[in-house]
């Protein structure tokens, strides 16, 4: 006897209607004290894994530095090093009643490609407690995290903490605040690919514009909101005042001398022909706006990234940011390693 159509909508209304009627009913169990059943735990990851290959198909990866490490580090300290724990760091007891439990990350990472860990550090996964990164358009923090996990592996505590760069004193006073900064932020560790820009000696005004565009979400950082969660503005002034005050040196980048002359002409001349102002006639001018960020001996990894992120509008900032995005719209990708090239090597003042 053949199953009409009709029969087979009835059975399925009625399978529906029988899955409410369970779930109504409470009888299903949502704690976490009884973990999930085998079948059920094998089947959700066996789900995540086809997800999250799928969604990586086609992902461009690009290349890795050592000045990505860094800054994803320290945020993994601060973001991640809570539930999954650390080479400094076991995970605590709390964490291990989650269902699921968050993993030991030691014994995973080589088990995804670096496009499917893009996928997970970016977009999070849904049902396990892991969140998505924590601003949308900030693909270059999830990269260097995926080239942070890459290394992850092989630390060991000693390897973590000075790659994380802090000490393991969890004060929550100012000097603590200070150091949890110089974790990044500190000369000896911004190198010329670094992603991290140097903050001492640069304007007040201009650092705390920054951290407040930070705190407001105008200026999109994942790595930024999670270091700065819970500081007042009398904390981020306070740091503002302090890293304004420092003083730092300059470095001599090995760069090819074309290049930096190259840079040299569009930071001081600008190329009105494609509508590309001179960064000079605001940026590092004796009595010019305080408000406006110091170029000069910035590592160029990061003035490079801060261009290529003012270019695909996805920048932000501080209350002069649109003049800038405006600024760099026609730069080209020559033109930004140009001017990195030479910011980086010009003289800080």
């Amino acid at each position: 006897m053949l199953i009409g159509w009709r029969h087979v909508v009835g059975l399925a209304i009625a399978g529906v209607a029988a899955a409410f009627l369970v779930a109504w009913s409470g009888v299903f169990g949502i704690g976490a004290s009884s973990g999930h059943w085998k079948a059920t735990d094998w089947f959700l990851h066996w789900a995540m894994r086809a997800s999250v290959r799928t969604a990586a198909l086609g992902t461009e990866v690009p290349a890795f530095s050592e000045g990505m490490l860094p800054m994803a580090a320290g945020h993994f300290e601060r973001g991640c090093a809570i539930c999954h724990g650390s080479p400094a760091m076991a995970r605590p007891d709390s964490v291990r009643h989650m269902l699921p439990a968050p993993p030991d990350l030691k014994g995973l990472i080589s088990t995804w490609s670096d496009a499917e860990l893009f996928q997970i550090v970016r977009h999070g996964v849904r049902f396990t407690g892991m969140p998505a990164w924590p601003v949308a358009g900030r693909e270059d923090e999830a990269w260097a995290m995926v080239a942070f996990l890459r290394r992850y592996p092989a630390l060991d505590a000693a390897g973590y903490r000075a790659l994380a760069g802090f000490s393991g004193n969890q004060s929550q006073a100012m000097d603590r605040i200070v150091e949890t900064c110089n974790g990044c932020h500190a000369a000896e560790r911004l190198g010329p690919d670094s992603l991290i820009p140097h903050l001492a000696g640069q304007s007040e005004t201009y650092l705390a514009d920054a951290l407040a565009a930070y705190d407001k979400g105008a200026r999109p950082s994942g790595i930024m909101a999670v270091a700065i969660q819970g500081l007042s503005e009398m904390d981020r002034q306070a740091l503002a005042r302090h890293f304004a005050g420092e003083t730092r040196g300059n470095v001599s980048p090995d760069e090819d001398e074309q290049i930096i002359e190259r840079g040299k002409m569009l930071a001081m001349q600008g190329d009105r022909a494609r509508r590309i102002p001179a960064c000079l006639s605001c940026h590092d001018k004796t009595g010019g706006n305080p408000a406006y960020p110091r170029l000069s001996g910035q590592p160029g990894g990061y003035i490079a990234n801060q261009l290529r992120l003012f270019v695909a509008g996805s920048r932000g900032g501080g209350p002069f940011q649109a003049l800038m995005a405006r600024a760099s719209e026609n730069l080209e990708e020559n033109d930004i390693m140009a001017l990195s090239a030479y910011f980086a090597a010009r003289p800080f003042k």
